[in-house]
């Protein structure tokens, strides 16, 4: 397609949508606009878009593609601005925010110029940020969720997947309040309770010390998400906010049942509430995208001795595997250590398997 896409915010995300679109469309102009210069700059120095915007008012009214790449509150402010410019007739407006009832609220001033406004949310990230992290196939088979506006038509929002299309992902059309629903459950709650099992061991270690070096295997695992940034989820939980206070009432329910049972000293209920949810968390799709990104992590048995860690990533970057994150789980004299391993995609993981394997005799092992 040719066309003027202007790309406001160039992080993870709107650095990596602008990579696709230029690939898919070539022949389209990227005009990127950060109030960050130096992603700015990086965006132009590495030719992901063509040229920089000086502001939203200068190149918005010529844009044929507007997508707001920027956290939520900020994105509503934008659109604000935006509503009041001379657009074209057939530009499409989107952005790429986790919340959609507050962005969708913010855009009938769109709708009411007859401006065609799609709210969408790419379910992929990464646990780096900014536009040195950005990349092509950071949304490849993950799911792009649409939230079209009353007024758009169907043909407008496959326009959009078209522009879209480079990015390889799974669109699905859904309505704002369907989109912050889903997401609530599988995305926004999960962080909450995530955020709260810290505080629980934070107060518990102020009495408990041990508590801080218990918390360095599993614990650390499964509370990872709480380590998102703050600013953002601070305005997810308010722009999302009439879903998550329903999803923790019916969590208080929920744990007051599992309460009733340790009273009650009921084996076959407390075995089926554990069953249960293993049953249901087994049967969950392994390889799929979804709404939090995945950690896919090697567990590495090494000998403890000095260098083995720069053995083993040494290795690794001859073969050119970039890892996320790397730690030792357990490391004590004249035993093996846990050496984990974090990579941001299944098929960097098995890369490095392979050569772990050719050039060690080093077990390893994966968790599903």
């Amino acid at each position: 397609m040719e066309g003027r896409v202007l790309i406001i915010g160039l992080g993870l995300i709107g650095g990596s949508l602008a990579m696709c679109i230029k690939e898919k469309h070539p022949e389209s102009e990227l005009i990127g606009f950060d109030l960050d210069r130096n992603q700015l700059n990086l965006a132009k120095m590495l030719g992901v878009i063509d040229r920089s915007a000086e502001s939203i008012e200068a190149e918005a009214s010529d844009a044929d593609l507007i997508v707001i790449a920027t956290p939520g509150m900020t994105a509503g402010r934008i659109i604000e601005t935006i509503s009041a410019l001379p657009l074209k007739n057939e530009v499409i407006v989107t952005d790429t925010g986790s919340t959609k009832g507050y962005i969708a609220q913010k855009a009938t001033a769109l709708a009411k110029k007859g401006i065609a406004f799609i709210g969408g949310h790419p379910m992929a990230g990464s646990h780096k940020s900014g536009m040195a992290a950005a990349k092509k196939i950071l949304f490849e088979n993950a799911f792009y969720l649409l939230t079209p506006a009353s007024n758009v038509t169907i043909e407008t929002v496959d326009r959009l997947k078209v522009w879209l299309s480079g990015t390889r992902a799974k669109f699905l059309d859904v309505s704002p309040e369907e989109h912050d629903y889903l997401t609530g459950v599988v995305s926004h709650f999960p962080h909450i309770i995530a955020a709260s099992l810290v505080h629980q061991a934070a107060r518990a270690d102020k009495e408990k010390p041990l508590v801080n070096r218990l918390a360095a295997g599993g614990f650390r695992d499964i509370t990872r998400i709480a380590s998102s940034n703050p600013r953002m989820w601070r305005d997810i939980m308010l722009q999302n906010r009439d879903v998550m206070i329903s999803l923790l009432s019916d969590w208080q329910d929920e744990m007051e049942r599992v309460k009733e049972l340790m009273l009650a000293e009921d084996e076959e209920r407390i075995f089926e509430f554990f069953h249960s949810a293993k049953k249901y968390r087994d049967g969950l799709p392994v390889n799929d995208k979804g709404a939090i990104p995945s950690f896919y992590d090697l567990f590495v048995d090494v000998p403890d001795y000095p260098g083995v860690i720069s053995e083993v990533t040494g290795y690794l970057a001859d073969e050119r595997i970039s890892i996320t994150n790397i730690r030792i789980i357990e490391t004590r004299e004249d035993i093996y250590g846990v050496l984990v391993i974090s990579f941001q995609t299944p098929e960097d993981r098995e890369r490095a398997m392979e050569c772990i394997k050719k050039n060690t005799e080093f077990d390893m092992s994966v968790a599903e």
